[in-house]
């Protein structure tokens, strides 16, 4: 993992500065310059629309008892996306465009939920909008019982509600 980390802080930075040259040479600095900066402000916006939309479905999902693992994921990628928009570069700025396109976030969670059903040990079934399939699963009710701890004697401890032991009278 360390390598794949350390090509990518060399890799991208070294990727921008060449596309920022052949796009200088092409259409001037201040054009490259002004592009950089509309990418910032258009990722900014997307980040607040697309953001509160999220924030909304989660919202609705939590009212409806369901858990908004959905969103949940777009919030990641939409993070993911505005992180990419606001650094300076035009590679980073189309990743980042990318990830604002609801259609492929729900690909890429889809691939991310078969990945980890096969490779991480997930017993839950979750279909394609992540959420658990198996509608009305079975349910174990029980009962729990506090048993206090024991002291070094086999008398119990008397603690108060802060954790901290009293002393006994």
């Amino acid at each position: 993992m360390t390598p794949v980390i350390l090509l990518a802080l060399i890799g991208v930075p070294l990727i921008e500065i060449a596309v920022f040259i052949e796009i200088g040479g092409r259409i001037g600095l201040w054009p490259t310059l002004a592009v950089v900066i509309l990418t910032a402000v258009v990722g900014t916006a997307l980040l607040r629309i697309q953001g509160l939309a999220t924030l909304n479905h989660a919202r609705a999902s939590l009212a409806r008892h369901e858990l908004p693992v959905a969103e949940v994921f777009d919030g990641l990628c939409l993070l993911v996306a505005g992180a990419f928009l606001l650094t300076p570069g035009f590679v980073t700025d189309a990743f980042g465009l990318l990830l604002f396109v609801p259609r492929l976030r729900a690909t890429l969670r889809g691939a991310l939920w078969r990945y980890l059903r096969t490779r991480g040990g997930f017993i839950v079934e979750v279909d394609a909008t992540g959420m658990d399939s198996r509608r009305g699963a079975n349910v174990i009710e029980g009962e729990s019982h506090e048993i206090p701890p024991t002291g070094h004697d086999g008398a119990a401890d008397e603690q108060s509600p802060m954790g901290r032991r009293r002393e006994r009278p």
